[in-house]
């Protein structure tokens, strides 16, 4: 006799989409989605580090008798209205894109999920005061919030880092909080307020090494977050004047999208690479360090 109920038992759908064979298959599918994720972001990372190994041209270099020249073996991916290689801007743009990422990653992360993972483990009043004022700044889209910043600084790459890591701080705040509660609900933690271990000690021993896997996965994935924010800063006008900027050259070349496209087309392109490969590394981390959000 079938005891469970017709509610619980799975759909013709689910049977379907789980089979061993058809699993094995998203299994493979995943890992070379996930071989060719970390080969660009070792290309990205190879042309920020050594940009002259892979073109020997000048980004700032102009040749107005180049101007707007399409795609050849001279100009890979095209020139720009200033005679400037399109090629050769990109891949020195590598280097701006992943220190923003990584920088602003870092500074935000860090103060955010310092505020969370105290408010959390401190709780009362302190949570109370600190959360609403995370909720205000919640409120406001990222972007929005990056604009407000980098409004009323110079524009420079250290502001815009700047501007681009408070927007960060509100979202590594709330996970870190919500962490930090579920930690110090568990019974060793009980225990050891019971036989009279310091809070502090706690706090550095105990719940900050627990807190560290979301952590992580929030950061894999807020690099790419934090490209696309601040290349739209960048696109805006309101970030620092600089040539090999991805968000620069989308702006610049919006004027010339109907004929001369690769100006823009080519550096969209490759910020919505590094974004999915980002995200795809990101999920693998998530997967390795949380198996149970699998």
């Amino acid at each position: 006799m079938d005891r469970v109920p017709p509610s619980l038992r799975p759909s013709a759908w689910s049977r379907w989409i789980n089979r061993p064979g058809l699993r094995k298959r998203r299994f493979r599918a995943n890992k070379v989605m996930l071989t060719i994720a970390i080969l660009f972001l070792l290309l990205m990372l190879a042309w920020a580090l050594a940009p002259s190994l892979f073109t020997a041209g000048n980004p700032s270099a102009t040749n107005p008798l180049a101007s707007l020249a399409g795609l050849s073996a001279r100009f890979p991916l095209g020139a720009d209205q200033y005679g400037r290689s399109v090629y050769t801007e990109l891949v020195y743009g590598a280097k701006v894109a992943l220190e923003i990422g990584f920088f602003c990653t870092i500074l935000g992360g860090g103060v955010g999920g310092a505020i969370g993972i105290f408010s959390g483990y401190l709780g009362g009043k302190v949570d109370m005061m600190v959360m609403r004022g995370i909720d205000m700044l919640m409120a406001l889209p990222p972007l929005f919030l990056a604009l407000i910043f980098i409004a009323a600084l110079a524009p420079t790459t250290t502001n815009e880092i700047i501007a681009v890591s408070v927007a960060t701080v509100p979202a590594f705040a709330r996970v870190m909080r919500g962490r930090a509660l579920e930690v110090r609900s568990r019974l060793f933690i009980d225990a050891l307020t019971v036989v009279g271990v310091r809070r502090r000690r706690i706090l550095w021993r105990h719940v900050v090494p627990n807190c560290a896997p979301p952590a992580l996965v929030l950061a894999s994935i807020n690099v790419g977050t934090a490209i696309v924010t601040a290349a739209s800063l960048n696109f805006l006008g309101l970030g620092p004047s600089v040539v090999t900027s991805w968000g620069t050259q989308i702006s610049s070349g919006q004027g010339y999208i109907n004929k001369e496209w690769w100006i823009s087309v080519f550096p969209g392109i490759l910020i919505t690479l590094l974004v999915i490969s980002v995200n795809i590394v990101g999920d693998w981390v998530r997967d390795a360090l949380e198996p149970s959000s699998q």
